[in-house]
């Protein structure tokens, strides 16, 4: 018979090894950094996040610093030098990083209230605008979100060239707004007529939140509805964004990562609620794999930009 003293001592052996392996990796990294791209204002993504944020770094027992990216890119350019190692990314942005090289893997997915994982793009007009469809608004302003944006870029120009617009030429300018906060502001605003942006459901999405936060206003200063405004083209649909930590990272430091994560709900629900005004379902497992077809979408859309060059 096995020695009780020896299972015992066998149990304690495990124990202490798995112990001082994670010890191991928070010497090696006493703090780290977790990226957000700007979906919207810095303000508002700071105020969105640092709950989750400190959560986190209680949960995994090492610091952990936000940091509010100034655009899509430089998740991917932090990713890439090792400077970031969580990224939060849209699809595309999260394609784009796989197809450079970056050494870089999803590991959970958003979650909407409905138990789906995809959204859609959307252009938006003004209800009081003439424009019902975008064929209305050839030589207008076209309002964009950023190059590696998925819903505010990459899939408009997919739906415009099955549409047969090619907009560099279509529309007088295109601008990039930076966030998709900006690009519904811009359209509030007049300074672009159609602005593309995501859309969860009829009530979720960029639009309905930021009138949830009254941050569109009328000429007058009343507060805007989302009555005010009209969907003219919707797009297929778009897997949801994904969280996606550096893969050089030990393996016992992503599982804990990982874990943390998917306890997030249970644990500490407040920061988990505030990270979508409650809307998302708990988080799911993903892998780099069913990010392929976004990798497919933005490959197209590198061949458009390089036949219009």
């Amino acid at each position: 018979m096995i020695n009780r003293r020896l299972v015992l001592a066998g149990v304690a052996a495990l124990a202490f090894a798995t112990s001082a392996s994670a010890e191991d990796w928070k010497q090696k990294y006493p703090e780290i950094t977790f990226a957000v791209i700007p979906a919207e204002n810095g303000s508002g993504v700071v105020e969105r996040f640092t709950p989750f944020v400190s959560y986190l770094s209680k949960e995994l027992g090492i610091k952990v610093n936000l940091r509010v990216a100034n655009d899509y890119a430089a998740v991917i350019e932090g990713q890439r030098a090792g400077n970031i190692h969580i990224g939060y990314y849209g699809p595309a942005s999260f394609a784009r990083a796989r197809l450079t090289g970056v050494k870089t893997d999803a590991f959970v997915i958003d979650v909407n209230s409905d138990g789906s994982k995809g959204y859609y793009s959307v252009f938006y007009v003004l209800a009081k605008s003439p424009y019902q469809k975008l064929e209305d608004l050839k030589g207008k302003n076209l309002g964009l979100v950023d190059p590696n944006s998925t819903s505010g870029n990459n899939m408009p120009r997919f739906k415009m060239n099955q549409m047969g617009i090619d907009p560099d030429h279509f529309f007088s300018q295109v601008i990039f707004t930076g966030s998709h906060e900006n690009a519904v502001l811009a359209l509030a605003q007049g300074t672009v007529d159609v602005a593309a942006n995501w859309w969860n459901a009829e009530d979720d999405s960029n639009l309905t939140r930021m009138l949830a936060k009254n941050m569109l206003k009328n000429a007058d200063g009343t507060p805007m509805k989302k009555e005010d405004f009209r969907v003219i083209v919707k797009s297929d649909l778009i897997i949801n964004s994904p969280y996606a930590y550096l893969s050089d990272l030990p393996d016992d430091m992503k599982a804990a990562i990982k874990q943390a994560f998917l306890d997030a709900p249970e644990k500490d629900p407040e920061a988990f609620k505030k990270l979508s005004d409650g809307k998302n379902r708990p988080w799911q497992t993903i892998t780099n794999e069913d990010y392929n077809k976004t990798i497919d979408l933005i490959k197209f859309v590198d061949g458009l930009r390089k036949k219009a060059s």
